[in-house]
């Protein structure tokens, strides 16, 4: 693995390449990415695929990307921009793109304005809570983590999102009458660091969870578009999401093995299922045509 950095005016953009560039066996180069997780939350996955080249980028102001452009807030068009700029500098366009989470709306965002960058983008489990038929109740789950968080610390935020986040079915008033969620009870420390800077629990993501696919642009782009959505992930937030982005876009979301994590191992906790997800992903982007917006393997 080589890792290099894109130094540009606003950020410097740390990614890690694994295999030749340019490639040896006439497939584009596999992306992958996500937000706010780092290049490092890949390892496994990309591990699965060692006859591809495969990059991995940490986004600016996450993980070893240091932003200069002083601000702290994450958006899907300015993490697009960055992509592009990735895929500009390596010379390793057009690529296959598999992104997950807020990297998935990041990539949502990257075809909209950059058509011609990727060919098939693998999008999974794209957080957009606004697109789910009860959009304002899943916005008020959010600013209710932040409140957690912003009051009691990181462990009553993540606390409190990870109960978001399990909730099965539409946020309904039995949700909010729960009362708070205890970090205790989750492995988590009840102490208060002081810190209000985490990407997930405070607000400077939420342009990422707020954001609309524009769908003219998507449907007129020559990249093939697969919404993604893990098998166990069907009644909570980011499977409705994911449902709700596919049949926006006039499609079925395509299963993959696990849940929203699914390509890690274990060392990020709930551990998934990688070599299956691995599978799957290369069957998805080996195979084209009906495979989009079927729900196969059900």
């Amino acid at each position: 693995m080589k890792t290099c950095t894109l130094e540009t005016a606003a950020a410097d953009l740390v990614h890690d390449i694994r295999g030749p560039l340019p490639t040896t066996d006439g497939r584009p180069p596999l992306f992958m990415i996500g937000q706010p997780m780092d290049a490092s939350g890949f390892a496994a996955l990309a591990a699965r695929f060692p006859e591809r080249t495969v990059v991995t980028y940490d986004p600016r102001g996450l993980g070893r990307s240091i932003r200069k452009d002083g601000r702290v807030d994450h958006t899907p068009q300015t993490q697009a921009d960055d992509v592009h700029a990735l895929i500009e500098a390596l010379g390793a366009g057009p690529v296959e793109m598999f992104a997950s989470s807020g990297g998935a709306v990041t990539a949502l965002a990257l075809v909209a304005k950059y058509p011609e960058d990727v060919t098939t983008l693998v999008a999974h489990e794209p957080p957009l809570i606004t697109l789910t038929p009860d959009g304002p109740a899943a916005v008020r789950a959010r600013a209710d983590v932040r409140e957690a968080y912003e009051q009691r610390g990181w462990g009553a935020g993540m606390a409190a999102f990870v109960a978001m986040t399990s909730w099965e079915g539409e946020f309904t008033d039995a949700y909010f009458a729960r009362p708070p969620a205890d970090p205790a009870a989750f492995g988590m420390p009840a102490e208060d660091d002081g810190s209000r800077d985490d990407p997930l629990l405070s607000d400077r993501s939420w342009a990422v969870s707020d954001y609309r696919p524009d769908v003219e642009a998507l449907a007129a782009a020559p990249t093939r578009v697969v919404i993604a959505v893990g098998e166990e992930s069907e009644r909570v937030q980011t499977g409705r999401t994911s449902v709700a982005t596919a049949e926006l876009l006039g499609q079925r979301a395509t299963v993959f093995p696990s849940h929203h994590g699914g390509f890690c191992d274990g060392e990020f906790g709930y551990p998934g299922k990688p070599d299956e997800f691995a599978r799957r992903l290369r069957e998805v982007l080996d195979t084209a045509g009906p495979q989009d917006g079927g729900r196969p393997g059900r």
